[in-house]
């Protein structure tokens, strides 16, 4: 309709696409995702110029499809690109800019630059409570994201109790079903995982992989994540043929979604293959 009324060169076309792009992207579909990402982003440009808030939204959106696809190096630019814009027009002190500060910090994260990676975390966060309150999603977003920043280095006492809160705050504000306190959830259990409290982080697995299969399409990329940590879990706990089975699993969800060299990929092949050499990965 926007096409039949507008034209092709219209601001409401670019927003319709990458409205459809981010629907593309949250269910896994990513080859659909991109090329509706870079229309929309070419679109604004030219309309808007480069110096838009809406051109920064589709650096942005585009580098996050990138970061998921594993193509790091780039997402990298685009991300910087969107935070120096997204500063310069909106100000240092918007939610705009700590998202921007979260998304390159997340990067970094996914790099092992977590000396880069850690001061953008606490600004974003800290930005986000003085803005939208305590109790807000991107709050507990923000404590996600610096708690495994810290489980990245093996800082447990500080990861879990902003994993704990984090979660207690998507519960709250979400409700039970939602892939955001999946993805909590499934942290936190890896948080205990790796402590040995196994009894602990069983539950927390099988709940974010119960939402998980409620929330998300079948073969979305997260169910084979949750899948591939729960696995872990169980080859932890001696229950290899268990494992085994599950991480079959994940990889078949994974290597089609993502790709044989994707990260998450490759980090379930190499678990997969460790269990069978007796050497279990935890």
């Amino acid at each position: 309709m926007y096409l039949r009324l507008l034209g092709d060169e219209h601001p409401h076309v670019a927003t319709s696409l990458n409205h459809l792009a981010e629907l593309y992207k949250l269910q896994g579909h990513y080859e659909q995702a991109e090329p509706l990402f870079v229309e929309a982003l070419e679109m604004r440009t030219r309309l808007l110029g480069e110096e838009h808030p809406d051109v920064a939204t589709s650096l942005n959106n585009l580098a996050l499809l990138y970061k998921l696809q594993g193509h790091y190096e780039q997402a990298e630019p685009l991300l910087t690109e969107a935070l120096e814009m997204r500063t310069r027009l909106l100000g240092e002190e918007h939610p705009n800019v700590a998202d921007s500060l979260n998304n390159l910090a997340l990067l970094y994260n996914s790099q092992g630059r977590y000396r880069q990676a850690e001061p953008l975390l606490v600004e974003a966060l800290a930005m986000s409570k003085r803005l939208l309150g305590e109790a807000h999603p991107n709050v507990a977003g923000g404590l996600n994201n610096l708690a495994l920043l810290y489980q990245m280095q093996n800082r447990y006492n500080d990861a879990e109790p902003l994993l704990v809160e984090a979660v207690a705050l998507w519960r709250k504000l979400l409700g039970n079903e939602h892939h955001l306190l999946a993805i909590g959830l499934n942290n936190l259990a890896k948080c205990y995982r790796e402590q040995n409290h196994y009894s602990q982080a069983e539950p927390l697995y099988q709940e974010a992989l119960k939402i998980a299969e409620q929330a998300l399409p079948d073969g979305h990329q997260l169910r084979g994540r949750f899948l591939d940590d729960f696995a872990t879990l169980r080859a932890a706990q001696g229950l290899i043929k268990d494992a085994e089975s599950i991480y079959q699993q994940a990889l078949e969800i994974l290597e089609p979604k993502l790709g044989a060299k994707h990260p998450w990929t490759v980090r379930c092949r190499e678990n997969l293959a460790a269990l069978k050499g007796k050497e279990v990965e935890s």
